[in-house]
């Protein structure tokens, strides 16, 4: 990832301040074997979270809105986070993930994020 990225401050460009917050966020949390990185990725309709482990660049497990077994699910996008949260941790666990680093991407941890980070914990996944 490039650090030295040169990014629009101020109203030139609607996401520099997400894109600052997570280059800051990205210098400080990094994944390894034991304790490999949970990644959140939010969108207006949908949300992805993968555990990746960074020293060799694989992903462990993986879970978004997309997934049939979430997709059909009626409910808000806060419920479905609270899904995508357990079905990663249901799938990291059996991929042999017990603990791992967040990474909130440079969103904010509220709405979304921190309720498939709860729904992650609650699940059994340890951070």
């Amino acid at each position: 990832m490039a650090y030295g990225v040169k990014i629009a401050k101020g109203d030139a460009y609607k996401g520099a301040a997400r894109k600052r917050r997570h280059i800051r966020v990205r210098k400080r949390v990094s994944g390894s074997a034991e304790r490999p990185r949970l990644v959140v990725t939010r969108s207006n309709r949908g949300i992805t979270a993968q555990v990746i482990d960074d020293n060799v660049g694989h992903t462990l497990a993986s879970a978004s809105t997309l997934d049939s077994s979430i997709r059909g699910v009626d409910g808000d996008k806060s419920a479905k986070a609270k899904q995508v949260g357990a079905l990663l941790a249901e799938r990291a666990k059996a991929a042999g993930v017990e603990s791992v680093v967040f990474d909130r991407g440079g969103n904010r941890y509220a709405g979304r994020i921190a309720a498939l980070a709860d729904a992650a914990r609650e699940a059994g996944l340890k951070f």
